[in-house]
Order: C-alpha cells, then structure tokens, then sequence
C-alpha cells in the first residue's frame, strides 16, 4: 500500500525530561496540494513551539506536492519525514498512514490547505500537560476563502456546536454531544498517542476525526479550545469541508440514521474488543447503546409520512430525540423528510 517511511532528517529530539516536554508529532495527509501546502507549512515553521516531528503521508500525487515538501524538508529545523502511498488509500486512509509512522506523546493532524496560527501547538500542549485527564484537544477555527480571506464564519458555528453544548464539554462530558453530532474537526485536532491502539486501523465507514473523536471521547476527556487557532481554508475542492444547507435534502430517513446505525455498530464493536486495555465506564457505554437503538428506530421509520408518526412520537418521548439528537428540531425534519 505504501513506500517505507524516507527519514528526510532521523535525528529524533529527546524529551526534555527536566521540563517533562512531551514529543510532539504533527501527521500531515497530502494529495496534489501543490497549491496551498507551501503556506500551511510555512505556519508551522513559525509556530512559537515547533514540533519534534513532522511526518508527510502523500496519496500518490502527480503534481508538485513531493518536491515542496522534500525542499521545506532541506530547510526546516526539526524533523521532516515523507512517505508516499504506491496507490491511492483516500484521505482517511492516507491520515491512518501518517498517524502509525509518528513517534511523539501527543499527535497533531494537519490538512495541507489550511494554515496554522502561531501559537496553535503551544496552546494546545499546554492544556494536554495541564490536565492529564484529556485524551484530545479540539478547538475553534476562523473560516476562509481560497486566498485566506475571512468568510466572517467560525467552524464551531458553521457545524452547529452550539453554546450550549459547549457547556457540555466544558463541564466534562464532550461525549454526549459527539453522540449528537460531529463538532471535532480533525484539522484542529491533537490527541495522545497511547490511545493508537485503540483507533487504528480507522473503520472506513468513519471519516477519521468522528472515529477517533467517538473512541478516546468514550474513555477519555475530549477538552474544546474556543480560540480559534487555524485559518481553515474551503475552496470547493475540499475532501469535506464545513456542513452546507441542504445536503440532504431529499434523503430517506433510512439513507440518512442507515449509515450511523452502522458506524455506532463499529464503534461499539472496537471499544469492546478493547475493553480490557481501555475500560469504558458503565454510563458511557449505556449511553452508546441508547444511541444506537435511538438511530435504529430513525432508519426504520416508513418512506410514508403519515406512517412515521407512531415510530417517531416512540422515540419522542422516550427523549432519545432530545439525548441523541438536536430535540424537537430533529424530530419535525424526520417527520417531513
């Protein structure tokens, strides 16, 4: 599937043991980024802690992505190690690549579109050695135009994570709204690596950040930094980019809870396969059980609207709607759709 890893630079820092400094890793996915991975690597030059690694992984690109790299490589002053994929593996894929050659106590994704603003990876560390209970740092972004111009838009907004919610995480408990919906955004993502067994190999019903988010959020602490702290940049051809308004418009409740159901069920299966090596508390894991029978329920709902309202009214409530949900809203789109 892919090349062996090329050390562009093996020397691996130490850990500064006085300090106790983590190892910071930073995974890199690439496909024909030639146009705006000059810029993102460039923000992580300038950050006011650099990392200890930076591991490229590249989807088989044609165009210019390699030799950009292997330059910043020349010049960079900390380790810069590029892979590259024989066939294409997707992004998912290719982020599974890059996260199982880092080295470091604490991995940083990265999209090659974005840029990084430069006290990202100082921030960050800081809460991951504050508070020895989070397992994954997240946080907000300012979203932009292809030339980095604002959209006067926040990530945090644009996929509903709303204050509320933001509550919720503040006061511990991230994991019921990622039960809800997806608010972690992998290109502001940094977890610790002792949780790799645990996500790797990524289910390829997941996108990666959803699955790692769901897993560590199930054990662990997910802590949400409402700094934004990227330019997160759309440019219409993003692998996915921010949620938009109508996607999914004429959709089937089946087409739209079918495929949750399923990525719930593997989710489900790997923390119990891990249950040993990662304890999931019993309130969690009820918790992810409800889910999937709340999702379950929302599949089967009839194709005919006047047929749904028994089924939907069950889970109504039952206040799955509410817990697994966005409430009441939530209930008049699966009544409607």
């Amino acid at each position: 599937m892919s090349a062996p890893p090329s050390a562009l630079s093996s020397a691996m820092p130490s850990i500064d043991v006085v300090n106790a400094r983590p190892f910071l890793s930073i995974a890199l996915a690439t496909y024909n980024g030639e146009r705006y991975i000059g810029e993102q690597l460039n923000s992580i030059l300038h950050q006011t802690r650099l990392p200890d690694e930076l591991v490229v992984s590249d989807d088989a690109s044609v165009d210019s992505t390699q030799a950009i790299v292997l330059d910043f490589a020349r010049r960079a002053s900390f380790p810069v190690r590029f892979q590259a994929n024989g066939a294409r593996v997707g992004s998912t894929g290719n982020f599974e690549m890059a996260i199982r050659a880092c080295g470091g106590d604490i991995i940083f994704l990265c999209d090659q579109d974005d840029v990084w603003y430069p006290d990202k990876i100082a921030l960050i560390e800081e809460r991951f050695i504050n508070d020895p209970g989070t397992g994954l740092v997240f946080t907000d972004a300012d979203v932009v135009d292809q030339d980095l111009r604002p959209l006067k838009l926040r990530l945090w907004k644009a996929v509903h994570f709303s204050s509320e919610e933001q509550e919720q995480a503040a006061a511990r408990d991230a994991f019921s709204v990622v039960l809800k919906h997806f608010v972690v955004t992998g290109a502001t993502m940094a977890f610790r690596s002792s949780y790799r067994e645990l996500v790797l190999p990524i289910s390829d019903l997941w996108v990666h950040d959803g699955w790692i988010a769901m897993l560590i959020g199930a054990i662990s602490h997910l802590t949400a930094l409402p700094t934004p702290l990227i330019a997160y940049r759309q440019h219409g051809a993003n692998q996915i980019g921010i949620p938009y308004r109508g996607m999914h418009r004429g959709k089937t409740c089946a087409a739209i809870h079918g495929p949750q159901v399923l990525r719930l069920e593997a989710a489900l299966t790997r923390l119990r396969e891990f249950s040993h090596r990662f304890p999931v508390s019993g309130q969690n894991l009820q918790r992810l059980e409800e889910t999937l029978i709340f999702r379950r329920a929302c599949a089967g709902l009839p194709d005919a609207r006047w047929r749904r309202l028994p089924g939907a009214l069950r889970e109504l409530a039952a206040l799955r709607y509410h817990r697994y949900a966005r409430g009441l809203k939530s209930f008049r789109k699966d009544l409607l759709r």
